[in-house]
């Protein structure tokens, strides 16, 4: 299996470990896909709002933003795989209970949003603590690989989920979106359990929580390229990945297509994201100019989101969104491999909690602005400004930080 997975470009499939989270992650993440796409024809159907669409993907990742930055120094001191399990857990918990709540006909917007908001708080642990675990399963020589074939794993998901949502929307109702959800994680959960990690000594507390904060301050201050690298990721998440969230409302507004026309619309970004992480898996050990091709990927893509919200042809918008979750994939691949490649091993939690800040933390700010926005002047025009300022963006970091061209 090594020799093989090598030479095909697929050097992480090389570590038992990685296999077992890959296989449980795939299957989780079909129905995590599911359920991103039930709950936002949820609240849809509920609300009729595209204000509380972008409301409700806010408060999804609004613990991310309160406790990434502390889950990143956690991260740094604990057994991860431990605290990766008890977070599936959760997850777990919360989809079995949106379940029950909409067949039993007691389902309430509030509901919907706290339970959202709860899945935010776990999520603000799993992330940084899942993106630091990488590494322990791989290595750095095939960190790179892993990342990519994890997103290629992601945005399969998308293709999948999606599809079997919309279906299952139309044909027995949502909550079969949140419950097959529930049951999902029980792949993942036994994956973990499964894995032969090399024992490890016990991870003192050697610095307070403020301390372990201050020392990844003091880095990005003096790191320009890894600093640069967070601003532009904050950029992207707050002007740029709320696009998906508005996917419902453009489905239903714009193109006038039911859940199925959402479902494929979804796919498709996630038929893109599958090519290009694949694409960035088999290049990986040959691919030099990783700096400059990350920098093309973010500026197609906020071009990409631009020409998407002039369109009104669900066939275009389908191929449109695939090349912009080429693009957004591309770019994302990179700048992760970037900042974990180059983070000191004593840092790496740390370093992964202020990505999951900025990727994920700062989302609320960009789902609930795209939420207002769209309210008032539409989705097209709110898509088309968000890729506007994504491209200027990165074409000036590309322009003025030669660290990152270079990478």
């Amino acid at each position: 299996m090594t020799e093989a997975a090598r030479r095909y470009g697929f050097g992480a499939f090389a570590h038992r470990n990685f296999r077992l989270f890959f296989i449980g992650q795939g299957i989780s993440l079909v129905g995590t896909w599911m359920q991103n796409v039930g709950e936002g024809w949820l609240i849809l159907t509920l609300t009729n709002s595209p204000f509380y669409v972008g409301l409700t993907a806010a408060l999804s990742s609004v613990g991310v933003l309160l406790f990434s930055l502390y889950a990143g120094v956690v991260a740094d001191r604990v057994d991860k795989r431990r605290v990766i399990v008890f977070m599936q857990l959760a997850f777990m918990l919360e989809a079995f209970t949106v379940s029950i709540l909409v067949w039993t006909h007691v389902v309430a917007v509030w509901q919907v949003l706290l339970l959202a908001t709860l899945l935010g708080l776990a999520s603000a642990f799993d992330i940084p603590m899942r993106q630091s675990f990488i590494v322990e399963m791989v290595g750095k020589d095939d960190l790179m690989n892993a990342i990519a074939l994890n997103s290629s794993l992601f945005n399969g998901a998308r293709v999948i989920g999606p599809a079997i949502a919309g279906f299952l929307i139309g044909a027995i109702g949502i909550a079969w979106c949140y419950f097959l959800n529930g049951l999902s994680y029980i792949a993942v959960i036994a994956g973990l359990l499964l894995m032969r990690l090399p024992p490890k000594p016990p991870l003192q507390k050697t610095t307070s929580t403020w301390t372990g904060f201050r020392e990844v301050l003091s880095y990005l201050k003096t790191e320009r390229r890894t600093r640069v690298l967070m601003i532009l990721t904050a950029t992207l998440s707050v002007f740029g990945f709320p696009y998906i969230a508005m996917m419902p409302v453009f489905a239903r507004d714009v193109l006038h297509r039911g859940a199925e026309g959402y479902g494929a619309l979804t796919s498709s970004i996630g038929i893109g994201a599958v090519i290009g992480a694949l694409g960035i898996a088999l290049a990986s050990g040959r691919l030099r100019a990783r700096g400059r091709l990350m920098l093309v990927g973010g500026t197609a893509f906020g071009v990409l989101l631009m020409l998407f919200a002039a369109s009104r042809s669900l066939a275009l918008s389908m191929a449109l969104l695939a090349l912009t979750g080429c693009a957004m994939i591309v770019n994302n691949s990179i700048s992760n491999t970037l900042l974990q490649t180059t983070a000191p091993d004593h840092l790496r939690g740390r370093i992964m909690g202020f990505y999951s800040f900025v990727f994920v933390g700062m989302a609320p700010f960009g789902a609930f602005l795209f939420g207002v926005v769209a309210e008032h002047v539409g989705v097209p025009a709110t898509l088309a400004a968000g890729g506007a300022i994504v491209a200027l963006a990165v074409t000036i970091a590309g322009w003025t930080v030669p660290e990152i061209r270079n990478a």
